[in-house]
């Protein structure tokens, strides 16, 4: 694949006529796809500050932005079961267990699985998670060891993780794509995938007023396009990816201004949708509406996280039954996210080969 020359067709090249829904379903293909999606609109998400502490520091880190690194952090067992009982009964079905590091309080991640049986943690991976708690695990990686030991403050933190979550069928290594480790993306992947694991992409999305090396502009994010399409040809079998999460993670435009955020943080409607359900629970398990997004303190305007995108994105079906090729796409996108947040979803080929663009 030539990586010079990765192309977003435009809408307006598209063929332009009004498509019924039982048109776009008429391949086979697609209303299986379809069919296979459609049975997980049931999840329901929130996310929780598991704890306040962790065991690196990263440059960048979201947790260590704003009001919510300050809350006294809640230990009793008994407390987070409450709390996960009442989420079920409000129609919670998904956790996303975050915090500073998950892995610090492994009675909490127990609890919590107990009670609401689908979810994710986001993990350094430092520190490995009982296979008690079947979760899907989400392993953050920055770069290589040595971009790791500069910006992590972490020696030999790649080798550490492929050692704790290799074989582990919960485990996604999620690679963030900052300014700096672009062209490190060739290495790192060809280590995790020389163990069969599992991986996917993130795009740093600078914290409000944060003004480091690791922030974007359009020259990084057409050369992280580039490399994303050309690890996505290499690996099919390992790279959980599509060209529509390609093209929406990586679009000079972050994801509120291409599709209009859900999160309450940006949402005031509190009528459906996550704008009514969704909340973010800080480690004393207090709340906050006008804080709450899957990562707070995040520039809004800058957001082109992989954890936005997989309700910001899928959100959108009305805007993408345009034509074929646009609801392919968002089917591969919905598919992608499906394979990587929810543990046992197997990832199909993708639909669509074409970088769409997003629709308006």
């Amino acid at each position: 694949m030539d990586i010079t020359n990765v192309i977003i067709t435009p809408q307006c090249d598209k063929e332009m006529r009004k498509w019924k829904f039982s048109e776009l379903l008429a391949d086979q293909e697609v209303r299986r796809r379809w069919e296979k999606v459609r049975e997980f609109f049931f999840l329901r998400e929130s996310t929780y500050d598991m704890t306040s502490r962790c065991n690196i520091r990263c440059d960048g880190c979201y947790y260590y932005e704003g009001e919510k690194q300050f809350a006294e952090e809640n230990g009793d067992p008994e407390a987070w079961q409450r709390l996960m009982k009442e989420e079920k009964a409000r129609g919670i079905t998904y956790v996303v267990l975050a915090g500073a590091e998950p892995s610090m309080v492994p009675q909490l991640l127990d609890v919590c699985y107990g009670e609401i049986p689908l979810g994710c943690i986001a993990t350094n991976g430092v520190k490995r998670i009982s296979e008690t708690v079947g979760y899907k695990i989400h392993i953050s990686v920055w770069g290589n060891d040595e971009t790791s030991l500069r910006v992590r403050r972490a020696k030999n933190l790649l080798s550490k993780q492929i050692e704790n979550y290799r074989g582990d069928p919960r485990s996604v290594f999620v690679y963030t794509f900052t300014r700096d480790n672009i062209s490190e993306a060739y290495e790192v992947v060809d280590a995790i995938v020389a163990h069969n694991c599992k991986i996917t992409f993130n795009v740093f999305s600078s914290p409000v007023g944060y003004t480091g090396s690791l922030r974007h502009n359009r020259n990084s994010l057409e050369q992280m396009r580039k490399v994303i399409m050309d690890l996505l040809h290499r690996y099919p079998e390992n790279v959980l990816s599509s060209p529509y999460n390609v093209v929406a993670h990586t679009h000079e435009h972050g994801l509120h201004k291409l599709y209009g955020c859900s999160y309450p943080r940006r949402n005031p409607s509190t009528d459906i949708g996550l704008g009514r359900s969704f909340r973010q629970y800080r480690a004393d398990l207090s709340w906050d509406r006008d804080a709450s997004c899957c990562v707070p303190d995040t520039d809004c305007d800058e957001c082109r996280h992989y954890a936005a995108g997989s309700a910001v994105v899928t959100a959108r079906l009305y805007r993408h039954v345009t034509d074929p090729d646009t609801f392919k796409s968002w089917l591969d996108y919905v598919d992608t996210y499906l394979a990587v947040w929810v543990k046992g979803y197997e990832k199909g080929d993708n639909l669509c080969h074409e970088m769409i663009a997003p629709p308006i």
